[in-house]
């Protein structure tokens, strides 16, 4: 990488003697994030794999979080944002420019969050580039809707709207657009501050390549270089050096936020014209251009004959509406769910064009708006020709409809597994290394010359996960198409919905019987649950005195180095359902009878459990207890991707005479690490 054009730097502000004392005190770091994120246009982004490092090595109480940025790679920006949340120290964000997509995403790490009065703030969907076949498309679009669910939550978080509200941001297709003010009234930042001084701004030859419907630089932009980032360690940001040594202009902040309502006033008529957007974000970027200068560079843009895509106070002349395919699709399958009893009927189900429709007649609708003439077709020819025709809505409305009651009957199983096991993501197939809890034991002490030991990992303190494909494939014949048997298909893939879920919870559940109950043989050559784990307590019926001494047992669990208490504590409590009466009253009851001497004892253990789990998947009197998983996880779920819920798809049957539907759900079970569970074999 070039020196030059690095995208950060590390300038001492005092001797480094006297900087490491200063940081040793409690100084406060600034970190300028001036930059694209994720990737080095120009060899200038700012790159999640060097910025974490350089952040792990910040020993500071305080982190100055400056931003002028449009933002970049998503991936990058979930990393950035969590190294900064995960930092000891309190972190102020001052958005002194521009925070734009993961840009301002980053800034939600902010314990407190401060705009300039003049910055701007802007929140849209996640976006990427894709090519391949539909599923791979599909794919795509999946993995963009992951990454705004999990961008939603930080939103949420910061603002206090709900994650809903916060996935409308991301995944309405709009860019939307803070002023400061507006910003604070979300709760996306505290303070406004005022317009202030700052190190550079976003060179107006910036690269907009990467967003989409970009267009580049405006024509005529000077081409400069974006001045680089900084992380200093000193409260006053060190001043960039232009070539030769001398100091370079600081660009103060010359537009209000009049100024800036007034440039956006003045693109908005043409906001239809392509480039203009893009135009339009690159000189709010830009602080030093003037109203008039922005408002030359838009009319350089249009050109002289210009005349606006929608005039001020004249009618838009194109209106965006639903697509009417999307429209129908939508009517079809409400109306097939309404009718299969999967959804409620909306109060405005009487509006719905399809309503009560047969399922050859929606066949037959989706092949006449597909301009295929139905007339002298009998049933079969038209469900065959619904299926087959390229230009037919009916096998996408039938494979939403499906997919829909698949998921509802997925999210209404009733599941336990989800109360006391770790849930999971894995990136492909094969083994993933876990490390187990307390791993590494306890740090070792630095000696005088500052040097580090190297601690290894001990092989018996790993575990993997692995996840597998579980699926079916079943037949829908035409038949039950033209005999409007919503069972067959509806009601079919409402069973496959729950019959995924199950399986989840059947793995769970063999895994722990395995071995007369004592769980899977782990790395280490012994079952999850075994003497020499510690987790086994003397057989015992259930009572608060047995679970006292569960809870004992749990709590004198030592690191892999034996040095030191994991101090855990139980959380979940899961027995057979003969059993399950007996554990909350155990759980719930202020009082403890003691039948011999006629006394009420206090309950030493009420409470303790957050949850009482029974099933009828466990058999005899043996009780187990779990901690927390989130602290000290036993067993893990894994998703191939994080997708927790099933896959299915619809095709025509070329063997078949109708259609196949198949059901796909990629996940694996596996145990983790012993320590935070014990089993009581119960009497």
């Amino acid at each position: 990488m070039s020196k030059a054009l690095k995208w950060y730097e590390i300038k001492a502000a005092a001797p480094v003697a006297a900087q490491a004392a200063a940081q040793a005190a409690g100084r406060t770091a600034e970190i300028y994030i001036y930059g694209n994120i994720g990737d080095r246009w120009d060899e200038n982004g700012v790159v999640a794999a060097d910025l974490v490092r350089e952040l792990a090595a910040l020993e500071v109480d305080t982190i100055t979080l400056r931003i002028n940025s449009y933002g970049g790679s998503v991936p990058d920006g979930l990393a950035i944002y969590n190294a900064l949340k995960r930092h000891k120290a309190a972190v102020d964000v001052q958005v002194d420019g521009v925070a734009i997509s993961c840009a301002g995403y980053i800034a939600m790490a902010g314990d407190t969050v401060t705009m300039a009065d003049n910055a701007m703030l802007m929140i849209h969907a996640p976006w990427g580039l894709a090519m391949g076949n539909s599923a791979e498309l599909r794919e795509q679009a999946d993995m963009l809707d992951k990454y705004a669910a999990a961008m939603a939550t930080s939103y949420a978080s910061k603002s206090g709207k709900s994650v809903e509200q916060c996935m409308a941001l991301l995944t309405d297709g709009k860019d939307h657009w803070y002023t400061a003010a507006e910003a604070q009234a979300d709760g996306f930042c505290d303070t406004v501050g005022p317009a202030v001084e700052v190190a550079a701004s976003l060179a107006k030859s910036y690269d907009l390549s990467r967003f989409p419907r970009s267009g580049g630089p405006a024509a005529g932009a000077a081409p400069t270089h974006p001045t680089a980032a900084a992380v200093t360690t000193r409260k006053e940001a060190s001043m960039p050096e232009a070539a030769g040594g001398t100091p370079a202009v600081v660009t103060p902040f010359a537009r209000s936020t009049e100024m800036n309502q007034d440039i956006l006033a003045k693109f908005k008529p043409f906001a239809a014209r392509a480039g203009v957007t893009e135009l339009q974000t690159q000189i709010l970027a830009d602080t030093a251009v003037t109203v008039e200068q922005a408002q030359a560079r838009l009319l350089q843009h249009l050109g002289a004959d210009a005349a606006p895509a929608n005039p001020q106070g004249a009618h838009p002349r194109v209106e965006v509406v639903a697509d009417e395919a999307d429209k129908f699709r939508a009517a079809a399958t409400q109306a097939i769910l309404v009718r299969a009893g999967v959804e409620k009927a909306p109060a405005d189900i009487r509006a719905n064009p399809v309503r009560g429709a047969k399922m050859v007649d929606i066949a037959r609708m989706c092949l006449e708006r597909a301009g295929i003439k139905t007339q002298g077709m009998s049933q079969m020819e038209v469900v065959a020709s619904a299926f087959t025709q390229s230009t037919s809505d009916f096998p996408i409305l039938l494979e939403n409809t499906m997919h829909k009651s698949l998921q509802a009957g997925y999210a209404t199983a009733a599941l336990t597994w989800s109360r006391f096991c770790k849930t999971g993501s894995v990136s492909d197939f094969r083994p993933h290394n876990r490390y187990r809890t307390s791993s590494i034991g306890t740090l070792d002490t630095v000696n005088e010359l500052g040097e580090f030991k190297n601690k290894s990992i001990p092989d018996g303190e790993k575990s993997s996960v692995t996840a597998g494909t579980k699926g079916n494939v079943i037949n829908l014949s035409r038949q039950a198409m033209i005999n409007d048997d919503l069972g067959a298909f509806i009601g079919l893939s409402t069973t496959m919905g729950r019959s995924a879920a199950r399986t989840i919870e059947t793995m769970v559940y063999a895994l722990l019987a395995e071995n007369s109950g004592l769980g899977p043989t782990m790395t280490d050559g012994y079952t999850l649950f075994h003497a020499n784990h510690s987790n086994i307590t003397t057989a015992a019926a259930i009572a608060m005195a047995a679970i006292d001494l569960d809870r004992v047992a749990m709590g004198s669990q030592l690191d892999v180095g034996g040095n030191d208490y994991l101090d855990l504590r139980p959380a979940v409590l899961l027995v057979p359902i003969s059993l399950g009466g007996t554990a909350r009253s155990i759980n719930d009851a202020q009082y403890d009878p003691d039948t011999a001497n006629k006394l009420q004892k206090p309950n030493t253990v009420r409470g303790l459990f957050r949850d009482v789990v029974d099933t009828p998947r466990l058999t005899g009197t043996r009780r187990y207890l779990f901690a927390d998983p989130q602290e000290a996880p036993v067993i893990e779920v894994s998703f191939l991707d994080g997708a927790q819920e099933p896959y299915l798809e619809v095709q025509d049957g070329f063997d078949v005479d109708g259609a196949r539907m198949k059901v796909r759900l990629d996940v694996g079970v596996d145990e983790i690490d012993y320590r935070g569970a014990v089993t009581n074999a119960g009497a």
